[in-house]
């Protein structure tokens, strides 16, 4: 699943990881992303030396095999700066995962004060899911956060369609709390998955930015956008 930050995506990944048919993985290139780049980002110095930092060995690791029927890999898609990129991961099914940009922004902000439309990677997102639409001759599963909280049972059942395997409703809720298979960022974070027993329901209206805020918006808004399109 290739997402982009604050996005849901842990929300989705306590989902997956409430079927009892299904192991999670929580970003797994981020230690290599993170000593590749530089990157200035909270808990960076743990997070790499807790990680397997080399890009092709996190490849060759996340391509074996595994213990449960469905294998859910939480990815950042902005992680990919390295010499492993969409066409190096054969074998998966890869889905999307969006969100409107004002909500991406306004919470990415209360956790790290510089935010940038690189950061985001809407570009990034937007260029791996055409080039995987032209792979496929058809789109891949595209979700958007808004529609997974304003009707979480509805799409996820067709995520799960478009995906090839079962529905299940204890996708629905999980025990609060972590995870030993939450990334070591996960206290930064995290805090309000860590609290939560299910989807929080529908949010309110787009929050308004100003400033750089608002021109990052204006940066990204084409590329989310551009996938909405797709979304299931």
């Amino acid at each position: 699943m290739w997402s982009g930050p604050r996005n849901l995506s842990t929300a989705m990944m306590r989902s997956f990881g409430a079927r009892a048919d299904c192991r999670v993985s929580d970003e797994p290139f981020y230690g290599a992303y993170l000593k590749q780049t530089g990157d200035d980002h909270p808990m960076a110095a743990d997070v790499i030396a807790a990680m397997d930092c080399d890009w092709h060995s996190v490849t060759a690791a996340l391509s074996g095999p595994c213990d449960r029927p469905v294998w859910y890999q939480k990815h950042m898609v902005h992680h990919m700066v390295g010499p492993v990129q969409l066409p190096d991961l054969t074998g998966f099914t890869h889905a999307f995962l969006i969100r409107p940009p004002e909500r991406v922004i306004a919470s990415y902000v209360t956790k790290r004060e510089v935010v940038t439309a690189e950061a985001l990677g809407f570009a990034r997102q937007r260029a791996w899911l055409e080039a995987e639409a032209d792979r496929l001759g058809h789109a891949p599963p595209v979700v958007d956060s808004d529609d997974v909280l304003a009707d979480p049972a509805g799409t996820l059942g067709r995520l799960c369609a478009a995906l090839g395997i079962a529905w299940d409703p204890a996708m629905l809720h999980w025990a609060p709390g972590a995870r030993a298979t939450d990334g070591v960022w996960a206290p930064h974070w995290y805090g309000r998955v860590l609290a939560s027993t299910g989807f929080e329901g529908r949010e309110g209206p787009l929050p308004r930015l100003d400033g750089e805020a608002a021109r990052v918006r204006d940066a990204c808004r084409p590329h989310y956008e551009a996938m909405a399109a797709y979304r299931l």
